[in-house]
């Protein structure tokens, strides 16, 4: 069952939930699918379902801070043993290439690693905990963490649920140009039917020509 779907099945009080605890874990660092499970919620709210987007939007930015927030701690107080941990419990993830990748960006870009990191599925996920493991000040990590997840969790959200109820009304009006179109195509089928019928009938009632020599 597509994750949709499955949204469309529970409580809009159970998506709120679902959507904030699996960003929280994708943030603490646990390879999840976050952004589609953000995504598919908020498409689903543009659906008039009854799920708030404005609420999403919320719990979607406090499941990223939290779970950023916990990532950091976790990181700051296990270090690099945790990284290794990491990698051999989540090799596609947290291999030796994509830790080095992601703390040459921490080196360069600091906070603002964090905040872009927020955008980039890979330092989406290294972001908490890398931060913690080098020791960035936590006020520069939470006010990178803060702001990053309000543009990528509200922007994703509202960008969303915006394009789905734009789409749907142009879905609904090709629906009734369709329907204008096909009722056209068969009335059109239907006279046409209707003429050749007529010019069948007519041809099969004129008299036979009479023979000359009669």
């Amino acid at each position: 069952m597509h994750v949709q779907e499955w949204l469309d099945t529970v409580p809009a009080a159970a998506v709120y939930a679902v959507v904030a605890l699996v960003i929280g874990l994708e943030s603490l660092g646990i390879p999840l699918p976050g952004e589609i499970v953000l995504v598919s919620a908020a498409l689903l709210s543009s659906q008039h379902s009854g799920i708030n987007p404005i609420v999403l939007g919320a719990c979607a930015t406090a499941g990223a801070v939290v779970g950023d927030s916990i990532g950091y701690a976790i990181g700051r107080k296990g270090g690099r043993p945790l990284l290794a941990w990491l990698g051999r419990k989540f090799p596609k993830h947290f291999s030796e290439g994509h830790v080095a990748t992601a703390e040459k960006s921490f080196e360069k870009w600091g906070m603002w690693a964090v905040f872009f990191g927020r955008f980039v599925a890979l330092l989406r996920i290294f972001a908490g905990p890398l931060a913690g493991v080098l020791h960035m000040p936590y006020w520069k990590f939470l006010t990178a963490n803060v702001l990053g997840g309000i543009c990528w969790a509200g922007g994703t959200t509202a960008v969303v649920y915006y394009v789905g109820v734009v789409a749907e009304g142009w879905l609904k009006r090709f629906s009734y140009l369709g329907l204008v179109i096909a009722v056209l195509i068969g009335l059109t089928s239907m006279l046409v039917i209707r003429r050749k019928a007529k010019k069948a009938q007519a041809a099969q009632q004129e008299p036979e020509p009479v023979p000359a020599g009669d």
